[in-house]
């Protein structure tokens, strides 16, 4: 999975996005859109912590989908 997917399968990842930051909102998965700083973003906002955790945290949620995509999607 990459990002590219990612924002054009947005209806289907919003799902594992809300599973996994719960206290994201609908408003704020509309603007994130599938777009990685905007998550990010929207991460340190929610949840109150740096730039650098949020960017750690996407980027576990990153590693979580590729090692469980299609190999044709990775």
């Amino acid at each position: 999975m990459n990002w590219d997917q990612m924002e054009g399968n947005w209806k289907v990842f919003r799902g594992n996005v809300r599973e996994q930051w719960g206290k994201l909102t609908d408003d704020d998965l509309d603007v994130i859109a599938g777009k990685r700083d905007q998550l990010v973003g929207r991460l340190q906002k929610a949840y109150g912590i740096a730039k650098d955790e949020a960017e750690k945290q996407v980027g576990q949620f990153e590693r979580k989908f590729r090692s469980t995509a299609p190999a044709g999607s990775r």
